[in-house]
């Protein structure tokens, strides 16, 4: 038998995350088995990472950052993957991994992954066709192939950053099987046989290491919410089985995430230098007080409101130690684009939360700069 885990996509994050907690899993005994991985696109650098990986099969993961305000800077060695293949040139191998070996499938492919594209027809599930150009197009065929073949029920676990990314994707890959003329059977086997899991994945994985390996902080989350049946590709501490995985998005996104775009909302109005990074404003003593108050008096109530602070403290404890990373670079020009967008996204949930919860705050610093938005629309 061959590899139990295929992985479609080849990025530094996969690197650094689910790859490297598969190959300390199995050094553990606690992982399902090794991975397959397969290059989705024709990018360059991805064939790069496939040849490295065939050539050698091992590669570098440095980790970098504080953890409970220590240093770390280890680097670990991670073998979890096995064989690499292309989709362009090994479509047909693909096919025979996906429906003789696979139990769980992993993905990260890109922002654009979850695109449709119109060259994307019914003809790619002829025998000997080449492979469709969308992730969700080459998952109709390979999904029709395994139940042509009446293999077991399979997991898919997709890792890119869209809410509800499971049954979004499977509502995707769905919808396109239905385009294409499927019958009901199939179209059952997709949306009510196979598992399709929502899940979060939290960790900056901030350079390369070419031709294949990356740098990431210590702090690793992957939130994953319980579904029956499901196959999970490995036990590791940076992994939890949830049935709130709105506790955990919620945690990153008004925590985490409200942070970086306050940090840029005060890099923006107040001039601030073009090359701050988020570690030299948490070391401004009055920005640091003024975030530190946001998140006190703004934010952490509405957690309390919610059953929740005593989680909320503790993840502002990783977050501090995040933002103050010595080796990570993250400007807050960077973090400032689509600014507005983010402050809608960040910002306005807190303050619409505390009304629906009947908290009686202020929220003085999410007002003003929700605020500035409107008039800046105008």
């Amino acid at each position: 038998m061959g590899n139990p885990i295929l992985q479609f996509g080849t990025s530094r994050f996969l690197q650094a995350h689910a790859d490297l907690f598969v190959s300390e899993a199995l050094g553990a005994g606690d992982a399902l088995g090794a991975v397959t991985v397969v290059q989705t696109t024709s990018n360059p650098d991805s064939r790069a990472r496939i040849d490295a990986l065939r050539a050698k099969g091992r590669y570098p993961v440095r980790i970098r950052g504080l953890r409970r305000d220590e240093v770390v800077d280890t680097t670990i060695e991670c073998s979890s993957i096995t064989e690499a293949l292309d989709a362009n040139t090994d479509w047909p191998l693909v096919r025979e991994r996906f429906t003789r070996d696979a139990r769980v499938v992993l993905s990260n492919t890109s922002d654009s992954g979850y695109a449709c594209f119109h060259e994307d027809t019914a003809a790619s599930l002829a025998p000997g066709a080449r492979a469709p150009r969308g992730f969700a197009a080459k998952l109709v065929v390979l999904l029709r192939a395994r139940f042509e073949a009446s293999a077991a029920p399979l997991t898919l676990l997709p890792c890119e950053l869209v809410s509800n990314n499971g049954d979004t994707l499977r509502a995707l890959v769905a919808g396109i099987a239905r385009r294409w003329g499927a019958d009901a059977d199939f179209l059952r086997y997709i949306e009510r046989t196979c598992v399709w899991v929502n899940s979060l994945v939290d960790r900056i994985v901030s350079e390369p290491i070419r031709p294949v390996g990356a740098i990431a902080e210590p702090y690793a989350l992957w939130a994953i919410e319980r579904r029956e049946g499901m196959v999970l590709p490995c036990r590791h501490e940076a992994m939890v089985v949830t049935d709130d995985l709105p506790h955990y998005e919620r945690l990153k996104l008004l925590l985490l995430n409200l942070g970086h775009t306050y940090l840029a909302e005060r890099w923006q109005t107040d001039g601030r230098p073009a090359d701050e990074n988020t570690r030299s404003a948490m070391r401004d003593p009055a920005l640091r007080a003024d975030l530190e108050a946001l998140w006190r008096d703004e934010v952490v109530p509405v957690f309390d409101a919610l059953g929740k602070g005593a989680a909320a403290r503790a993840y502002l404890d990783e977050v501090r130690d995040r933002f103050e990373n010595p080796f990570l670079d993250h400007r807050l020009s960077d973090i400032s684009q689509n600014h507005g967008e983010k402050k809608r996204r960040r910002f306005a949930p807190v303050v619409e939360l505390a009304r629906e919860l009947g908290l009686t705050i202020e929220q003085p610093r999410l007002h003003l700069a929700l605020r500035a938005s409107r008039e800046a629309c105008r």
